[in-house]
């Protein structure tokens, strides 16, 4: 602080806390290991979910779909593109495409994945992006529809 020539940063910034591995281990359960299912956040393949195969460094993972499942290729991808799932495979690392489309039939972990809530809305958003002008349209009706019976049943009920 003051005459140093240094940078002044708020000594409140420089403090450091160290928490014990229990607390650790309560507050992050998503970590980025072979078996892993993600959802790609960004890219040619965003929307689509993918497995962790081999971790290359601290920012890339190889991810594998595998392809005929999911519509991933095996392919190096930052991390920060992903989004990690509750979901964990029990694979090795760098495990063959046969191996994980294996996988994934045992433990029927895609079936799993489309009943979560968060499929369902990657599912919701996916459909209306592809929604023609026509359907946006039948929506629209629908809704005008829906919204004037809810109109007309209150009525009924506050009288």
């Amino acid at each position: 602080f003051g005459s140093s020539g240094s940078s002044t940063v708020s000594p409140v910034l420089h403090l450091v806390f160290f928490l014990p591995a229990s607390v650790l281990a309560t507050m992050y359960t998503r970590f980025v290991e072979p078996g892993r299912l993600a959802l790609i956040t960004y890219g040619p393949c965003s929307g689509k979910v993918c497995t962790v195969v081999d971790i290359v460094d601290q920012k890339r993972v190889v991810v594998d779909g595998p392809e005929s499942v999911t519509g991933v290729p095996r392919h190096m991808m930052p991390v920060k593109r992903l989004s990690l799932t509750d979901f964990k495979l029990n694979i090795t690392r760098g495990a063959r495409e046969k191996t994980l489309k294996t996988a994934l039939k045992k433990e029927d972990t895609m079936a799993k994945w489309a009943a979560t809530s968060w499929a369902k809305k990657v599912k919701a958003k996916e459909v209306r992006s592809n929604m023609t002008d026509f359907d946006r349209f039948k929506v629209m009706v629908a809704r005008k529809r829906r919204s004037t019976e809810l109109k007309k049943s209150t009525k009924k009920t506050k009288k």
